[in-house]
């Protein structure tokens, strides 16, 4: 039996949330030997989007230590020896599968005993797979899902060796519609496959998804709605050679892509802690229901100050400000300060072909299509606002400049007063331009 080991904080999860964590410990002033982060990656922290972006581009791969954190966000790269150099243990390869909170204590798969003062739960999401859904041949080979590191060099593996080759995309949300891009990039035949009317369907209007629907039509990508993935052919090999449609027909593919969703992972702490909309619920600091307990990033459902409910939200941005407003919630109250409570602004974006969206604020009630939204025009320009109870509480533009940008993100957390949906389309973006 290992010897058990003792940490003044522990975080347990290595993704984006533990590694800014980790740098704003260091900020705040760490000694060597109190902080460890136990990770099941191989891996130090890294960023996690880079996955589904610039490393699968074949042609020009981002590789680590290029998207070790802080780097997504303009800070320095933590390599390995970073946490050596800061006197962080860093564990990798290690699962813990047993955690008491009532005696502080957490457990490794292979026994190893880990004792904390403060525990830090930044445990993210596990994939979705169809197998879940037993869904027939989903085990077969060349399907695959993305969410590590190790995903990733499976499906550029691939890629290689199928070069050229026809690729099934199952899902139309982010990694549906980042992958497809991606393989189309790469020379590959891609079909796109999705239940609902249109992609994105959780954010995008029927406006904003006709017009990427449009432009990767145009890209050649098939794009197949209104049905399911309902099992997959293999060969004598066990690869699969075609994904069998709820509706009947087929669709040859070298490789599967399945992007349709992720679940938090909280099993750890099931039945210790309180839950609320599928997550661990926090205050306003990251706190649970059990001192010295924190849970950041994908697994927290905290309170959203700017609406006034209840949220959990699945994001890297928000894994980065969770963890830092955590930590900095932890060194305050050791030395009997407060620190202001999270007032987090929801922001969404993505980066696909020459297009790059980004998306603040709320996106419910009413809304209003201004802009350029032509899917063949040379450089495409659109956006969205959402509209509740006569004030402007979410904005989507594609093809935005920075300083655009800002302006949507000033505007949906200040939620002008509108006087009328008709002005909106008419004024556009200089509606927030001006506020």
């Amino acid at each position: 039996m290992a010897e058990e080991k003792s940490f003044k904080y522990v975080i347990v999860g290595g993704g984006v949330a533990a590694g800014y964590a980790a740098r704003e410990f260091s900020k705040q002033g760490l000694k060597p030997g109190e902080l460890a982060i136990i990770s099941r990656e191989p891996v130090a922290p890294y960023e996690r989007p880079a996955l589904s972006k610039g490393y699968i581009n074949l042609e020009n791969k981002a590789s680590l230590p290029g998207f070790y954190v802080c780097a997504g966000s303009g800070g320095d790269k933590q390599l390995p020896q970073w946490y050596k150099d800061n006197g962080i243990e860093l564990l990798l390869e290690t699962e813990i599968v047993k955690a008491d909170l009532a005696s502080k204590t957490l457990v490794s798969g292979s026994g190893q005993v880990f004792k904390y003062q403060t525990l830090i739960a930044a445990t993210g999401s596990s994939v979705t797979r169809l197998s879940d859904f037993g869904v027939e041949g989903a085990d077969a080979k060349n399907i695959f899902y993305l969410r590590e590191l190790v995903d990733a060099d499976e499906l550029v593996t691939a890629m290689n060796v199928k070069a050229n080759g026809k690729a099934v995309v199952v899902g139309g949300g982010y990694i549906g519609l980042e992958l497809s891009s991606a393989l189309k990039v790469n020379n590959m035949e891609v079909t796109m496959v999705y239940p609902e009317p249109w992609c994105m369907p959780r954010l995008f209007t029927a406006g904003i998804a006709s017009f990427y629907e449009g432009y990767y039509a145009n890209k050649g990508i098939n794009i197949v709605k209104g049905t399911v993935a309902s099992g997959f052919s293999t060969n004598s090999d066990g690869e699969v050679t075609e994904v069998i449609l709820k509706d009947g027909r087929t669709l040859e593919a070298d490789i599967v892509i399945v992007g349709v969703g992720a679940r938090p992972i909280i099993s750890l702490f099931k039945g210790q802690v309180e839950e609320e909309k599928g997550g661990l619920k926090t205050d306003a600091f990251f706190r649970t229901s059990v001192p010295d307990v924190y849970a950041v990033g994908d697994i927290a459902t905290f309170p959203m100050k700017l609406y006034n409910e209840m949220r959990r939200v699945e994001h890297v941005d928000h894994a980065r400000k969770s963890a830092e407003q955590a930590v900095k919630a932890i060194k305050a109250a050791e030395e009997g300060n407060s620190v202001p409570e999270y007032d987090y602004l929801p922001y969404f974006y993505s980066r696909a072909f020459n297009l790059s969206w980004q998306f603040y604020g709320d996106n419910v009630g009413e809304t209003v299509l201004f802009g350029d939204n032509d899917p063949t025009s040379a450089k495409p320009k659109f956006g969205s606002y959402w509209i509740k109870e006569g004030k402007l509480i979410g904005v989507f533009l594609e093809g935005g400049s920075p300083d655009e940008n800002k302006a949507i993100a000033k505007a949906a957390r200040e939620q002008p007063f509108v006087e009328s949906v008709e002005v909106l389309s008419k004024e556009g973006l200089s509606f927030v331009s001006n506020i």
